[in-house]
């Protein structure tokens, strides 16, 4: 009955040429100067044989929230299963993901733009289906809230109006599919849609969508671990707003090169467009790019090192920013695997 527990600290030491970085994860660094990125505490045990029980429980410099606490299903038949409570959407690939799993120290910033600073999320119902096909294939629908400026940015946003109605949901629908070619290979591919209400009229909705893709090499022959990995994602969003629609997206690409046990190098391109007179983000009215170079080291399995160098180019502004990022990570307790 005692719970896995576990403790994990991010945190880092950060330099912005520019005075607003802009940095859209709420858990980002964000100033130049110390960042305490923040302490997050996991709990999961099996309630019985038919649930599960996780929760992560984020502690920040000024505050603690629940960042995900659900249930799931352990029994159902026929390749179901459900989760119920709140829970980052299964939206993409790097959105149901935390800090700690990722391979740069930031959040890419289409996330932050369109879902926001913690990602898609929020309370809600989720069912997923393990299809019988010949390969990895699971289909995945969910409903969820539609407030909150951390996470439904595009939905009603910072403006919650209540549910009065199946319509006023975020509903998730993704794809996942996996498939190993060789035994030194495997490629997974995803497509996601989401659908719900805006806040900027009655009726007014906002859909995006995203498609996903990672392939890992992993060397033969060697028991170093080295693997050479690609992740692209990108996604589209169209909202309706009074007298108009409006679309704008982004994606990003990172490579990596896993090199043994201890040493990891990484290159991260992204692209995000903007809008003229858009209510979320008046300033951001054209093409933003961002590129970084990341190099990991692991002392042990249970802590990380992390230099981040990169540079910033927002074309309504002159300058370009560069970005200079140390970061720790330690981790105490129970550590389970990370997901493919």
């Amino acid at each position: 009955m005692n719970p896995d527990l576990s403790f994990i600290l991010d945190g880092s030491l950060a330099y912005f040429s520019a005075d607003d970085p802009d940095q859209r994860g709420a858990h980002d660094p964000s100033k130049t100067g110390f960042n305490f990125n923040q302490l997050e505490l996991h709990a999961a045990a099996s309630v019985d044989p038919f649930f599960r029980f996780e929760a992560n429980i984020v502690f920040a410099q000024f505050g603690v929230e629940v960042e995900e606490a659900y249930l799931t299903t352990l029994a159902l038949p026929g390749g179901l299963q459900a989760r119920a409570g709140q829970f980052l959407t299964r939206f993409g690939r790097r959105n149901p993901t935390h800090p700690h799993s990722w391979d740069f120290l930031d959040q890419p910033l289409v996330l932050g733009k369109l879902f926001g600073g913690e990602g898609s999320r929020g309370m809600g119902l989720e069912l997923s289906w393990l299809t019988p096909l010949p390969w990895y294939a699971e289909l995945v629908v969910s409903a969820s809230e539609a407030g909150g400026e951390c996470c439904a940015r595009s939905f009603f946003g910072g403006r919650d109006l209540g549910v009065h109605g199946p319509g006023d949901f975020v509903y998730t629908f993704a794809l996942k599919q996996f498939w190993d070619p060789c035994a030194t290979l495997g490629v997974s591919f995803g497509l996601s849609a989401q659908l719900g209400p805006n806040a900027s009229g009655l009726d007014n909705r906002t859909l995006i969508v995203g498609a996903d893709l990672f392939v890992r090499h992993q060397y033969a022959g060697t028991a170093s671990r080295a693997a050479l990995e690609l992740t692209v994602e990108a996604l589209l969003r169209a909202r309706e707003l009074p007298g108009r629609v409006a679309e704008d997206g982004g994606g990003f690409a990172e490579v990596r090169w896993q090199l043994d046990q201890e040493w990891a190098l990484g290159l991260r391109h992204e692209l995000v467009s903007g809008l003229e007179d858009d209510p979320l983000d008046p300033e951001w009215t054209g093409l933003r790019q961002r590129s970084a170079f990341v190099a990991d080291f692991w002392p042990s399995h249970f802590s990380r090192l992390r230099l981040q160098l990169g540079a910033d180019h927002r074309a309504w502004r002159d300058e370009l920013g560069f970005i200079a990022m140390l970061g720790v990570e330690a981790v105490v307790g129970a550590h389970g695997a990370h997901s493919y």
